[in-house]
Parts: C-alpha cells; structure tokens; sequence
C-alpha cells in the first residue's frame, strides 16, 4: 500500500511540475497573445506553491516523528544541529551591518535599513553555508583517502 501511496504522490508532483513549467513560460513569453491566462497562471503558480510547501512540511515532519521512535539518540542529534542552526542565523544577522546599501537605492526601492540589514544577513548566510558546504565536501574526501591506506 505505502508503494502504491509514494508512486501516486510522486505522479502528482510530477504532474505539478509540468503545470508550473508551462506557467512559468506563459510568465516568461508574456505576450498579449497569453493576457488573459495570466490571471489564471499567477494563481495556479501560487497554489502549486502552497502545495509543495505543505508537501515538503508534512513529509518533513513524518519523516522526523518517524526517526523520534525509531533511533535511540535521534533527538539530542536532531537538538544539536537545531542549536546549530540558530547559531549561525544569529551570527549572520549580527555580522550584517545594514549599511552596505546607499540611502538613495533604499528609498528608491522603497526598503528601510532594517530590510537591507535582513538582505545582508541572508547574504551572510549564504556564504557562511557555501563555506561549510566545500569544507565538508574536503573533509569527506580526505576521510576517503585515509581510509583507503
């Protein structure tokens, strides 16, 4: 039963995928000759949205209550990599300095200093994660090689 459950979600998915692909040239090409689809493609791109999100919390959140009874010491990892996270969000935002843009571009886009202070924090959070990112990818293959000696 759970195969025939995976299979039909993983044919719907698919089928939202296409549907979003084609709205999403519909978007691009927007032409006259497509105008009045492009009410109907806004809110089909939105509701695709919302579905893959709910998709994405409710398969997330299974997934962790399945790990929750089934591994012994799941929740202090599960913990760890939580504290983790906050960690690095806190230093992103405290590194951001919300001034790298100028008062005129800001006004101009109408931003304040704290939306840039939030850009350069997410920013900030992207390279932070790049870096962690390549320094595991190095770790796991140095591991590779000692292991094969």
């Amino acid at each position: 039963m759970k195969e025939k459950t995976d299979k039909l979600l993983t044919i719907v998915m698919l089928g939202l995928a296409v549907v979003a692909s084609i709205f999403a040239v519909l978007f691009a090409l927007n032409t006259d000759k497509f105008a009045g689809l492009y009410n109907v493609a806004y809110w089909m791109l939105i509701l695709i949205v919302i579905c893959a999100i709910a998709a994405i919390v409710i398969f997330a959140g299974k997934k962790l209550g399945e790990n929750f009874k089934t591994q012994k010491g799941f929740a202090k990892k599960f913990l760890i990599i939580l504290i983790a996270a906050v960690v690095v969000l806190l230093a992103s935002f405290l590194l951001a300095k919300g001034n790298d843009v100028s008062a005129v571009l800001l006004e101009k886009n109408g931003l304040s200093e704290s939306a840039s202070r939030l850009i350069g924090a997410a920013c900030i959070l992207v390279y932070i994660l790049v870096i962690a990112a390549a320094c595991s990818i190095v770790y796991v293959e140095v591991a590779k090689l000692s292991k094969k000696k």
